[in-house]
């Protein structure tokens, strides 16, 4: 962020990254510029519509995304999450990595994670995801389909080239039980 320094030192008031870049003229005279500010980019950096803000169509991107406005047809947040705000109004299908409702979601919603339903949401449709989470007081219609994560089977050519000891048939010669076996973890139907 800026430190305040640095932001006298060049006579600028702390206001001016909200101003435009430039000044209207005083008095006829030339267009004054004042300097701009550029804001670090974080790796994952958020975007947010405000309450007076209507968007009609396709939203698409890699980041997360705030909406406390209304959106309404497409929102695919590839690697992002989606947060409808307390004010939010969404009327579209929703792909992203998570999604989090607080105020109103109308439509079909896939999450390669997780999706968190908060007790003054409403949520109408069907909904993807690998977790869910819906607080008391939460409103949602629908179907859920839970998506388990791709987990590698273990192979069986591990466990066979595991070695065993050599039973020589005697009672004394039996492998002593390990903790596995101490733990229960060893009673396997066969």
């Amino acid at each position: 962020m800026w430190k305040k320094e640095e932001v006298k030192s060049q006579g600028v008031p702390e206001i001016a990254p909200a101003i435009s870049p430039a000044l209207p003229p005083a008095a006829g005279g030339p267009l004054r510029d004042v300097p701009t500010f550029s804001l670090p980019l974080s790796s994952k950096a958020a975007a947010c519509i405000s309450q007076g803000i209507r968007i009609k169509g396709e939203v698409t991107g890699s980041e997360d995304l705030f909406v406390d406005g209304h959106v309404e047809g497409r929102v695919n947040l590839s690697n992002g999450s989606l947060t409808v705000g307390p004010n939010g109004k969404v009327r579209a299908s929703v792909k992203a990595r998570e999604v989090i409702v607080l105020g109103t979601l109308h439509g079909n919603v896939e999450t390669g994670d997780r999706i968190d339903i908060r007790k003054e949401a409403k949520l109408v449709g069907d909904i993807k995801t690998a977790r869910i989470m819906i607080e008391d007081g939460a409103y949602f219609k629908g179907n859920v389909d839970i998506i388990r994560a791709e987990v590698p089977k273990p192979s069986a050519a591990p466990a066979a080239s595991a070695p065993r000891p050599a039973a020589t048939g005697t009672p004394s010669s039996a492998p002593a039980a390990g903790p596995a076996m101490a733990a229960g973890a060893g009673e396997h139907k066969r």
